[in-house]
This record gives C-alpha cells, structure tokens and sequence, in this order.
C-alpha cells in the first residue's frame, strides 16, 4: 500500500508545493481495474489522468484499450502524438476542432464524437463540410428513474430503443458514421457504498439497464449496422456492468489514481497513486501552521468530499471556519507541534485528474526513488477545459 513517509524521504530536498506519481501503486491499481473487468476491455478516461505519460504507461497493460477523451481538441492533440482509438464522450461545439478533424485523413479514422439528440446531429451537419465521414456514438441515458426520480447524472435526453434509433438515423442521414453507444451509469461508478439505500439503488439500475441496454443496441444497429463500440461503466462499477454482454468495452481512469472520492467502495479500494506536498509557512498557534497553497476543491456539489485531505503526518484536519484556501491553507492537530516553518504535509485530492491543472509536472516515484519528471497537460501548455 501507499506509503506517504516513503514519497517524503523520496523527494527530501525539493521545494514545495509539488505532485508526485507513484508507478508501484499506478501500476497496482491498473492491474486491479483489468481484473474486475473480467476480460472486458477498459478504455482509459482521460479527463481522470491528464498527464500523456500516464495516459501511453496504461495504454500499454494489457487489458486497456482506447482513450475516453473529454473535448475535441484534446483528442486531436493526443492523436497528433500517435494514440489511437479516441472516443470524446461530451458533445462538442468547437468549429475549429470540427473542421481540423474534417481535414485529417488519421483523425477521421481515429476519433468519434458523441451525439445525443437530433439538433446536436442538425448542428454538426451544418458546421462540418459537407460529406465529412465523421464517426459519431450515441450517447444514452443510463439514469435510474423511479416515478418521477431522476437518479443519476443529467447527460443524455435519449432512453428508449425507438428514440436512440431516430438520432441514429438523424445521423447516417447527415453523413456521420454511427459507429456506438455509450451508457454512463453514474450512480453505480460514481457513489461509494455508503448506506444500504446506494446499494439498492445499483442494484435496481443494474437490472433496469441490462434490460434496456440489448434492446436499445439492437435498435441501432437496425439502422446503422453492427457497431464497434458500446461503452458503459466506471472505475466504481467495472464487475457489476462488465457482466453484460450487450457491453463490447468498459472505462475507467480514477481508479488508476485513487482519489479520496473512490474511497468507501465495497468491492475494491485503489491505492492513492498522486498525491501532492504542501510547504508549512507560519504558525499561528501551538497547534495550528499554515501551508501555502491547497485550495484545490474538486467540480461537484460543494461539501466536504470535494476538498484536499491531509495525510502525512498523521492528526492534521482543516480549519472549519478556513478550509483550503488558494494562496493559503491551516490545519490545526497535535501532529502540527513537530512541524517547522518549510517542512511539508502530504496531502490527497478528491477528483483524480482536476490535480493535474494545478501543476506542470508530476515528480514520478518508482521503488521509493524519484525516477523522473513527467509534464502534466497544463506542463505542455494545454488546457482543454
């Protein structure tokens, strides 16, 4: 498991604040991840690495296959460094993108883009030249609904068979090459068991989906032939939705790094692979020092599972009245009496890739040594949202 003394003595020296990866731990957790697939392959999400080395070090386990990508942009710059089979699975409207991917003979094999309705099939027949051969996946709403409970994620307003054909259709008709489905079951991947309330909760989404999903595949490929790609899962539910076989791949990208938000799962637990240090810069109290930095709360509903957590040294928390600030953080516990002004504190991120915009690079950790230094996507000065 993680040893956070062992990144301290690793990286005794360096200036903080600085991200480190562990590669024993990265690795450990991929493997993990390919054996709760059971056999299926698992398309990395990008949106949960963002650090191209990463990216190509999963690429290469066996038992990944693909990239999930979160804008456009970004998937033709990772297509322009060689990596294929990229799937954006967020409707885009960058024009520019669009008509970059137009004119790239290897992105148009290599890249698809999600539709979920008629007026995103209407809006790409008229940004994109005429005639572009783009490959597109239909996006499906994979929501529990109960009455008039919605329990999920708001993504896509398709759910019946006949509806996700009619956009299917939509598309062939502009031109576009229908060529998958995508099922994100948010409220099975993304909640931690918690309470007997979320479990029964997967389970009725889990049998309300296997019904829906053969069906709703059946009626696409009706009208578009057979297809090469129909994604469903998460890093929280790979074991559960890799059991259907209406399914031809899985993805996962937070359970490569372990963010505190995987935390509480019953089936598996990552091991924090990135983590990040923050310097100790005053104190104002006996028991309270200040780090600089660490206001990096995570995109979700605002509460107290989207802030940083302090891990090494033991017995720090946050400040209620403070939390993580952005230019400046206090913690109050016994463990805050040894610490002196420059000495560091460890700490975990809640949402595995948002750390990666926070820093350039990551200092790379294998067998308790640094081995190298790798750029984020913000190192390379990308940001894509």
């Amino acid at each position: 498991m993680t040893n956070f003394a062992t990144w301290d003595r690793a990286t005794k020296g360096r200036s903080a604040p600085f991200a480190v990866v562990d590669l024993d731990a990265y690795d450990a957790n991929a493997a993990d991840l390919v054996r709760r697939a059971g056999g299926r392959p698992i398309r990395v999400a990008s949106k949960s690495i963002r650090v191209r080395h990463l990216l190509e070090r999963a690429l290469a386990t066996p038992g990944f296959a693909g990239v999930m990508a979160y804008s456009l942009p970004e998937a033709l710059w990772l297509a322009g460094h060689g990596v294929d089979d990229l799937f954006v699975a967020y409707p885009t409207t960058d024009r520019e993108a669009l008509q970059a991917l137009a004119a790239d003979e290897r992105a148009l094999e290599q890249v698809s883009i999600a539709v979920d309705s008629r007026e995103q099939v209407d809006a790409l027949r008229r940004w994109l030249p005429h005639g572009a051969p783009v490959r597109v996946v239909v996006d499906v709403d994979a929501s529990l609904r109960v009455g008039p409970a919605h329990l999920g994620v708001r993504r896509s307003p398709l759910r019946s068979p006949r509806v996700a054909a009619t956009v299917a259709r939509a598309a062939q008709g502009a031109g576009l090459r229908v060529v998958g489905l995508m099922f994100y079951d948010a409220q099975i991947a993304g909640l931690p068991d918690s309470s007997a309330a979320v479990r029964l909760v997967k389970r009725r989404s889990d049998a309300s989906l296997r019904r829906r999903r053969g069906a709703v595949r059946a009626a696409v490929e009706a009208v578009a032939g057979p297809l090469t790609i129909v994604n469903g899962g998460g890093t929280g539910s790979l074991e559960v939705t890799g059991a259907d076989p209406a399914l031809t791949e899985l993805a996962a990208g937070s359970g490569l790094v372990g963010p505190t938000l995987f935390d509480g799962y019953d089936a598996f637990t990552p091991q924090p692979a990135v983590g990040f240090a923050l310097p100790v810069v005053r104190r104002p109290a006996r028991d309270v020092v200040t780090c600089f930095s660490g206001g990096y709360i995570a995109s979700g509903p605002a509460g107290d599972s989207r802030v940083p957590t302090p891990v090494h040294p033991a017995g720090l928390s946050l400040v209620g009245t403070e939390g993580a600030g952005e230019v400046q953080t206090p913690l109050r516990g016994k463990a805050a009496r040894d610490l002196a002004i420059g000495d560091r504190v460890w700490w975990r991120h809640a949402k595995a890739g948002e750390l990666a915009e926070r820093f350039d690079d990551y200092v790379v950790i294998s067998g308790g040594e640094v081995v190298d230094v790798v750029p984020t996507y913000r190192g390379e000065g990308r940001c894509f949202g």
